[in-house]
């Protein structure tokens, strides 16, 4: 099949779409990936997006209206991907749409304990601007079956990335980090042992910081932070934060990290603060909490039983530390993670290195999401999101 998938997440800064031929059994399947394209989001478009993640008191219009919106600009992104390449035919889509709310814990509401979960993008309009079928929706499915409703990934990572003799780790730093373990000899029909779960802020606090700071949407190439030394204080409070003492399975968001977060994290740094010692500790504030989530997975029971893992990485496999997503491109932190990870015997690459595009990579996975939901196969990975069982995901709207 060739299968479109379409990814926009947390960061809110665009579109990516992976085209990716797809073909093989339930436990052996094969990936080749044959285009993929970046899309910006306008200005006002990004901005609209923000709002409605950070707003307490959300129009029900501008929801709705933004629902539509991101549903025309994913199949203008669609075509116009199937176009520059020369793709005549897309048999499926899968779009994970735009989080604009995820509270994976369930809360009292209403007189019950409810989690929820948003992904906003109107699948119809896709389905009918491209005139393929697309699953969309993917997340709740595995919030039905007890689990987190995230990560998605490590679906991707056991199929691309299963190795029968190298251990390997992966972690993806879009605005929110993730990674996923998988232990040497992991397969699609042997997923027992697989640990997966979010670290903490990737890009979201550095971004923030540099907007708010520079006026800069990001870090370009983690140039500021380079000038600048880490607050100590100031990044020994943040860690304080209650996420980081959750044990996995766990997932985050803007909920967690994003502008009341952001608020507080500079208030730590102090008024007087020179700027880049500020976004220089925002780096330092995602490394250091990637290490830190390093360091309690190694020491999970499940890995050592799985045979991933003794008190140090096993000897006896190669350990290899595969990074993707936006913050590869920033080099201070790239360096940050780096030392952060070595003294564990990892060897360190990014994900193009290892072989896929690290900007496709997302999209990629939701390309293989719903394949295996249009052919009725489970997405998630119990030990991933905490689920009871696995899940067939998302819902399917037709041309």
């Amino acid at each position: 099949m060739i299968v479109a998938g379409v990814m926009s997440g947390t960061s809110a800064d665009g579109i990516d779409v992976a085209i990716v031929r797809i073909r093989g059994r339930r436990t052996s399947l094969h990936l080749d990936l044959i285009a993929h394209e970046h899309f910006d989001y306008s200005r006002a478009v990004r901005q609209a997006v923000l709002t409605a993640m950070n707003s307490e008191t959300a129009s029900v219009a501008e929801l709705a209206r933004l629902n539509f919106l991101l549903g025309e600009r994913y199949a203008d992104a669609v075509n116009a991907t199937t176009k520059t390449h020369k793709i005549p035919k897309l048999d499926l889509i899968g779009c994970h749409g735009q989080t604009l709310y995820h509270q994976e814990a369930r809360t009292p509401f209403l007189g019950r304990r409810v989690g929820a979960t948003w992904q906003t993008g109107e699948a119809a309009m896709i389905a009918a601007r491209t005139q393929a079928p697309v699953v969309s929706d993917f997340r709740p499915a595995d919030m039905a079956a007890g689990g987190t409703g995230a990560p998605l990934v490590p679906l991707l990572d056991m199929a691309f990335f299963g190795h029968p003799r190298k251990l390997r780790v992966l972690q993806n730093i879009g605005g929110i980090a993730n990674l996923t373990i998988i232990p040497p000899g992991s397969h699609l029909g042997k997923m027992e042992g697989i640990i997966a779960f979010d670290t903490g802020p990737g890009n979201m606090v550095i971004d923030a910081c540099a907007q708010r700071l520079f006026h800069r949407p990001y870090d370009r190439n983690g140039e500021i932070s380079a000038r600048g030394q880490v607050i100590e204080a100031a990044l020994a409070r943040a860690l304080q934060h209650s996420f980081f003492r959750r044990e996995p399975p766990k997932s985050a968001g803007r909920e967690q990290f994003g502008r009341e977060f952001v608020a507080r994290f500079l208030r730590w740094c102090g008024a007087r603060a020179y700027k880049p010692d500020i976004l220089a500790t925002a780096t330092a504030l995602t490394a250091v909490s990637i290490g830190k989530a390093v360091r309690q997975a190694i020491t999970e029971p499940a890995a050592i039983a799985a045979g991933a893992f003794t008190s140090k990485v096993n000897r006896q496999f190669t350990a290899e530390y595969i990074v993707s997503g936006g913050g590869t491109r920033n080099a201070t932190l790239m360096r940050m993670i780096a030392d952060q990870v070595q003294p564990f015997g990892f060897v360190v690459l990014s994900s193009d290195e290892a072989g896929m595009p690290s900007q496709a990579k997302e999209a990629i996975a939701f390309a293989l999401l719903a394949y295996q939901t249009w052919h009725r196969q489970p997405g998630n990975v119990p030990s991933a999101t905490g689920a009871k069982r696995a899940a067939v995901l998302g819902k399917i709207s037709y041309p």
